[in-house]
This record gives structure tokens, C-alpha cells and sequence, in this order.
């Protein structure tokens, strides 16, 4: 299916990115679940970071980090913390990301968002706070991230299906990091997708008022 037999009555002027830009991020886009051999390199990971890092967030907090698991060790060591039914598809994987919140975020207020000199003592005095903001952020960018994979031209294969108590016990013991989303990494095997589930029509998901 291509991009322009979506959404057949949508003029195309009314949209800024390219019909090959739009098939690469959304419309061809599928979550990938078997990865052929080809090694992610350094250099595409660190290209996924340079442009996911530009997407918003409230008052520019930036809470996520991330932990890109590629070797056989850190595969080992990750596996017994992956659900049953989505081990395998890790294993394929050259590269895992575990999406973390930083729970000790604040600390970076000062550099981030330098026009709110209030803006860390408020979240480090109220905990209710601090932590919604925090949940809210990551998981916004965790979305972002999965775009800027596809951007980078590789697959994503995003997972909720893990323990994460025991992911951040192998892997952040002192706590300051709390996982919330693996997402498997790298370039699709010709057995990587499944057929497209269908979605919510405009009708349906949208009201104008």
C-alpha cells in the first residue's frame, strides 16, 4: 500500500514532509520483529540521538536516557528480564535500547531551561510533581525516539512486554535510572513485519468544536 492510497481525498500540497519521508516515518512504517545480521554502527546510533534530542518537552526537561545493549554479554544479561514471547525477537536484534527515565532529572534543570531559575526547586520539593513530570516527558520522547530509528533507516521494534524491576537491577543498581520501554534496533529481516492492523478513522478519533 503506498502512501498516497491512504488517505486518496488528503491534497498532498497540505503536507510539508515528502511521500517518502511520510512512508518512512508513519504510513509504510511497521514494528519490526526479526532483524537480519547487519551490524548497527556507532555512528547511526549516535544519529538517532542527535535528532530525537531536538523534540519538545515540558519546559524542555528531557528526562530520558537511554542504554544500548549490542553485545553478546549485555544481550545475556538483558534476556532474562525480556517476557517469554518477545525473547527471541531481542536476541535477533543487534541493537536493544532500554528506554530509563532519569529519576534525578532536576539536576540538569538549571542548564536546560535556564529562563525558569525556579523550575528546580519546585520539582525537587514536591515528589508528586517531579515524578509526573518525569513519566509524562519520557514517555513523549520514548515516541520520538521510535521516529528517529525509522529516520536513521533502520527498523524498531518497540516492547512493553519485560520485567523492568529486574532490567534495572541487572543494569541500574543505584536506582537513578528506572526503565519504562525496550525497543529492539537495526535492519529488517525479510520475515520482519506482520500485516497492518487497521486504525481509528477521523470520524471516529476526532471532534471539532
Amino acid at each position: 500500500m503506498s502512501d498516497s492510497t491512504l488517505a486518496p481525498d488528503i491534497d498532498q500540497a497540505l503536507y510539508a514532509l515528502s511521500p517518502e519521508g511520510r512512508e518512512l516515518l508513519f504510513t509504510e512504517a511497521k514494528t519490526a520483529y526479526d532483524f537480519s545480521d547487519k551490524p548497527v554502527g556507532d555512528d547511526r546510533l549516535r544519529a538517532i540521538y542527535e535528532l530525537f534530542k531536538w523534540a519538545p518537552t515540558s519546559a524542555n526537561i528531557n528526562p530520558l536516557r537511554i542504554l544500548y545493549v549490542r553485545t553478546e554479554e549485555g544481550k545475556q544479561r538483558l534476556l532474562p528480564g525480556v517476557a517469554q514471547p518477545n525473547q527471541e525477537q531481542t536476541a535477533s536484534a543487534p541493537v536493544t535500547a532500554v528506554l530509563a527515565a532519569d529519576t534525578r532529572y532536576p539536576e540538569y534543570v538549571p542548564f536546560l531551561a535556564p529562563s525558569n531559575p525556579q523550575l528546580q526547586q519546585m520539582l525537587e520539593a514536591n515528589q508528586e510533581l517531579r515524578e509526573s513530570h518525569m513519566d509524562f516527558n519520557a514517555v513523549l520522547q520514548a515516541g520520538y525516539f521510535v521516529l528517529a530509528v525509522r529516520a536513521a533507516g533502520l527498523a524498531a521494534g518497540p516492547m512493553k512486554g519485560f520485567n523492568a524491576e529486574a532490567v534495572d537491577k541487572e543494569f541500574f543498581p543505584d536506582g537513578r535510572w528506572r526503565s519504562l520501554l525496550l525497543v529492539n534496533i537495526g535492519y529488517p529481516s525479510p520475515e520482519a513485519f506482520r500485516d497492518r492492523l487497521p486504525r481509528p478513522s477521523y470520524e471516529q478519533a476526532v471532534q471539532l468544536v
